[in-house]
């Protein structure tokens, strides 16, 4: 709750639409229980957002994003004057303005926060939030982004953060598919990749995508911290972004092709490091 003597929280709290049981099971990985914060259930988006102040929303594409937001009980329809709503889902640009308008014209505030990071950092509270939008929220919700995040950037206008997510997202996808290149390359000439993992977590490219997930990928074992078919889809609207401003992009639109492929095998709810696979697929029939 907001006191609007101080424009700080006294306390916050866990509002969901979902079951009552996933609750439990999402603040057993969180960081609530140790921060005191409650936790309540409500039937629909709408009504979450007319029981909080600020309601936080991370979906997993554009059209849930909408959906969630703009749809028949949607968050929208539970906003008002002096409302927040902060929108952590990876979308395009075009998405955001759209979810911004809608909430605007009930009088409500919003920001764009889409993420860098994944599972470990969701539950370490180690993200990194990328916002835009209504300014007033950002500073009003920067205590809550500060319980969730490890750094946060407020970028200007409503779109911003969007569009530097997947920029971000389509240089990840890009190394990943290049590091799965260079992991069955060393294979390939009888060297251990487990070494080439180690050299490179020493040198100038150490990335820690590369030292956490090199060594399951070397033992085929994708367990999904980010799934494959998210890492696409961002490559997706990475390229179509890229295109709206004439910008080549062969990189990664050839990595998108492979994480493509990757899904055409079932490898869409993996770890975005089953791109290996495709890899692996096309290397077979060339044998």
């Amino acid at each position: 709750m907001l006191d609007h003597q101080t424009g700080r929280f006294r306390g916050f709290g866990f509002v969901t639409f979902e079951n009552e049981d996933s609750i439990d099971k999402i603040l057993a990985h969180g960081r609530m229980h140790e921060l005191g914060g409650k936790q309540e259930y409500k039937s629909s988006p709408g009504e979450v957002a007319a029981s909080c102040e600020i309601t936080f929303a991370m979906l997993a594409d554009p059209e849930s994003a909408v959906d969630i937001a703009c749809g028949e009980h949607g968050v929208a329809s539970g906003m008002g004057p002096g409302k927040g709503y902060v929108d952590v889902s990876t979308v395009d640009g075009a998405t955001s303005k759209l979810i911004s308008a809608r909430i605007k014209s009930t009088g409500g505030l919003f920001l764009e926060a889409p993420v860098s990071g994944s599972k470990k950092p969701a539950e370490d509270g180690k993200l990194i939030f990328l916002t835009a939008g209504d300014k007033s929220l950002y500073e009003t919700a920067s205590p809550l982004l500060d319980v969730m995040g490890k750094s946060r950037f407020y970028l200007g206008d409503v779109g911003n953060g969007a569009a530097i997510k997947l920029v971000v997202n389509m240089i990840m996808g890009s190394m990943m598919a290049s590091f799965s290149e260079g992991l069955l390359l060393s294979e390939k000439l009888g060297l251990d990749p487990a070494v080439l993992v180690e050299v490179i977590s020493q040198g100038a490219i150490s990335a820690p995508m590369y030292s956490v997930k090199g060594p399951s990928m070397i033992q085929s074992l994708y367990p999904p911290a980010a799934p494959l078919k998210h890492q696409q889809k961002d490559l997706r609207l990475a390229l179509r972004l890229a295109e709206s401003v004439s910008q080549a992009t062969p990189v990664a639109a050839a990595a998108n092709e492979l994480y493509k492929l990757a899904k055409s095998h079932g490898l869409s709810d993996h770890d975005s490091s089953a791109v290996i696979e495709a890899l692996k697929a096309r290397l077979e029939q060339k044998e």
